[in-house]
C-alpha cells in the first residue's frame, strides 16, 4: 500500500471508553480533485465477535485503488448491550461523526502535507455478515443516510423461523462440558468490549478458542439458533430489522450472497431485494455459485468469486460517476 497511511482514531467516547476506527487513505495518485468518497467497512461476527482489523484487506486495497477512503470501525459487542443500543448506535454515531467533519479533522491531524479531502456527498456503507446488517442500518433511522450500501450476506427478516433453528453443522463443533456459568462470564466484562475473538467473515484470526468465554458463548448461541433472542431480547424487530424499514427514499443497495450459505439463507437476501424493488429503490443482487457464508475469508484475487463480489463496489462506483 505505497503512498497510503493507516491510522487509528476514536470517533466517540462512552463514559471513559474510547470507540475507534482504522482509517485507510488512498494513494495521492488516485485522489479525485472533487475529493475522496468514503467507504465505511463494517466487520462481521454475529454482533458478538470481531474487530476492525478482521476485514478483508484485498477488498480494502481495491477500494483504495478507486480513490476511496476506507473507515473500518470497532463497535461495542453484544450481549451485555443490545443490538440497537450497542452496534447500531455506535455505527450511526460514526456516520454522524463523518458528516460533522470528524473524519476530515482526524485526517488533517494524521495525514501528510497533502491531506485527502473527504467527499461527503459519497459516503457509502459496506459490511459482511452482521456488518452487512449494520451497513443497511445506515439507510434508515438517521438524519442523513449514506449515499449507497453494499450488503454482503447480512442477516435480515429477524422474525423468520430460521433464526430459531439449530445449525447441526455447528452443533457438532461445540465441545461438551461448556457450562452456563462459564459461558455467562461474558456478562462480567467491563467495559463492554469493542473487539473479541475470531472473525466469521473477514481475514480469520485462527480457529475458535472455546477456552475464551466470549467465543464459546457466541458460537454456542449461533449453533443453537439463539442469536436474535440473545442480541435483542425485546424483539422489537421494527426498530432494527432493515427489511421492515425500506421506503422509497432508502439508499441504492447492492447485495451479494453465496448460493451455498447455511448460516444466513439466501432467501432472506432475495426477500430484501424484492422489498427494495417494490419501493422503487435502485438495487441489484449477485448470487455467488457454491459459496458458503464466510467466503470472503477464502476468496482469491482474480477468482470468479472475487470478480463477482466486486460488482458490489462497481455499483457504488457508478453512484460516484453518475452524480
Amino acid at each position: 500500500m505505497a503512498d497510503q497511511k493507516r491510522f487509528r482514531t476514536p470517533y466517540k467516547t462512552v463514559e471513559s471508553q474510547e470507540i475507534d476506527a482504522d482509517i485507510y487513505q488512498p494513494p495521492l495518485a488516485k485522489v479525485s480533485p472533487k475529493g475522496c468518497p468514503v467507504l465505511i467497512n463494517i466487520h462481521g461476527g454475529a454482533f458478538m465477535l470481531g474487530s476492525s482489523r478482521m476485514v478483508n484487506m484485498d477488498q480494502v486495497e481495491d477500494c483504495l485503488q478507486r480513490g476511496w477512503i476506507v473507515v473500518a470501525p470497532n463497535h461495542r459487542l453484544c450481549p451485555q448491550i443490545d443490538l440497537l443500543e450497542g452496534p447500531i448506535r455506535d455505527i450511526r454515531d460514526l456516520l454522524a461523526w463523518i458528516y460533522e467533519g470528524g473524519l476530515q479533522q482526524a485526517m488533517n491531524q494524521h495525514g501528510s502535507c497533502h491531506p485527502r479531502l473527504v467527499d461527503l456527498s459519497h459516503v457509502f456503507a459496506f459490511g459482511t455478515s452482521s456488518g452487512g446488517t449494520l451497513a443497511l442500518c445506515l439507510g434508515f433511522g438517521v438524519p442523513r443516510p449514506v449515499a449507497g450500501i453494499y450488503d454482503m450476506y447480512g442477516p435480515c427478516k429477524f422474525d423468520d423461523p430460521f433464526w430459531k433453528t439449530e445449525l447441526p453443522q455447528m452443533v457438532s463443533k461445540i465441545p461438551s462440558g461448556l457450562t452456563d456459568e462459564f459461558l455467562n462470564q461474558v456478562f462480567d466484562e467491563n467495559p463492554i468490549p469493542i473487539t473479541g475473538g475470531v472473525s466469521l467473515e473477514g481475514q480469520a484470526a485462527g480457529p475458535p478458542n472455546f477456552n475464551d468465554p466470549r467465543q464459546a458463548f457466541a458460537l454456542t448461541q449461533i449453533a443453537r439458533g439463539n442469536v436474535m433472542d440473545t442480541i435483542y431480547p425485546s424483539k422489537k424487530w421494527e426498530d432494527v430489522d432493515p427489511i421492515r424499514n425500506v421506503t422509497a427514499s432508502f439508499p441504492p443497495t447492492f447485495i451479494v450472497h453465496g448460493l451455498g450459505d447455511t448460516m444466513v439463507p439466501i432467501d432472506l437476501s432475495r426477500a430484501l431485494l424484492a422489498v427494495l424493488g417494490h419501493h422503487g429503490v435502485r438495487s441489484g443482487m449477485r448470487e455467488i455459485p457454491g459459496e458458503e457464508h464466510t467466503f470472503a475469508a477464502r476468496m482469491k484475487v482474480g477468482s470468479e468469486t472475487w470478480n463477482l463480489q466486486r460488482e458490489g463496489f462497481d455499483f457504488l462506483d457508478a453512484l460516484v460517476h453518475n452524480t
